[in-house]
């Protein structure tokens, strides 16, 4: 109780408060990097269970709950829109800059649902009259997988523009934001999009990508220890480090003189 008052005195006062800070900081930290772990761990069961399913009939089950399916493989048929088709800027392929075209695909049942149809490059396609050389016409049998669409940008990423007055459509997205789209495409739009299976044996754009996945925990674990390792630093070593200076200002016991 003499220590915990005396590292409260006006002379330690401020610098007990920072350490205690600065714990509670650490702490808080190397709980946020065991909820990532949580978090990826919960993806990574999902992406296992998922992929391996049976690949899903698209046209013969749109009421499913195709929110939950991220990931799973499907077949789908249709025709393409591509007069409500829409570029997704800054992509690559083989380190050249360009676009990926994201094109509706009218089912028989006349419901859309977006197919990422892959890279074109930015030469010679900066208005969406220049892709319609990258047409698909007629009927089109599509492999690939379901996608969630994302309403905001990854930390450090670019957010979509807001539509000017009087305009009515963006040509060129940063996002595939599914629920904003959904406003410049007239057809009824499915709550995901899919990305094609890719061909390796293809040598004409539009290239179609998919994310390659990782089925690890991270270096997330190993960050919470690290964390909570500088919390018992500051919590535990500061009461030895105020003793040590405490000891060191200790005046040294005086002795008379010899007569």
């Amino acid at each position: 109780m003499n220590l915990l008052r005396a590292m409260f005195s006006r002379q330690y006062f401020l610098a007990t408060v920072f350490v205690l800070l600065g714990t509670a900081l650490c702490a808080r930290l190397g709980i946020w990097q065991l909820d990532r772990l949580e978090q990826r761990r919960a993806f990574n069961a999902h992406y296992l269970a998922t992929s391996q399913m049976p690949t899903l009939e698209l046209d013969s089950a749109p009421q499913a709950d195709l929110t939950t399916m991220e990931y799973r493989p499907v077949t789908l048929s249709g025709t393409f829109d591509f007069d409500h088709q829409v570029a997704l800027r800054n992509r690559y392929h083989e380190n050249t800059p360009g676009y990926d075209l994201l094109t509706p695909l009218i089912l028989s049942d006349g419901t859309a649902v977006l197919i990422q149809r892959g890279w074109i490059p930015a030469e010679g396609n900066a208005a969406p009259a220049d892709w319609r050389k990258y047409d698909q016409p007629g009927v089109q049998t599509i492999h690939g997988i379901l996608r969630l669409g994302q309403t905001r940008p990854d930390l450090g990423g670019i957010p979509d523009p807001e539509l000017a007055p009087g305009q009515t459509r963006l040509d060129f997205w940063n996002l595939v934001n599914l629920e904003r789209l959904a406003l410049q495409i007239p057809d009824p739009l499915l709550p995901v999009f899919v990305q094609p299976d890719g061909n390796p044996s293809q040598t004409e754009p539009p290239f179609p990508s998919q994310p390659t996945i990782e089925i690890t925990e991270g270096p997330h674990f190993g960050y919470a220890l690290q964390w909570f390792t500088f919390a018992s630093i500051l919590f535990f070593g500061y009461p030895f480090f105020y003793l040590r200076q405490a000891l060191t200002k200790t005046p040294e016991p005086s002795f008379p003189k010899e007569l």
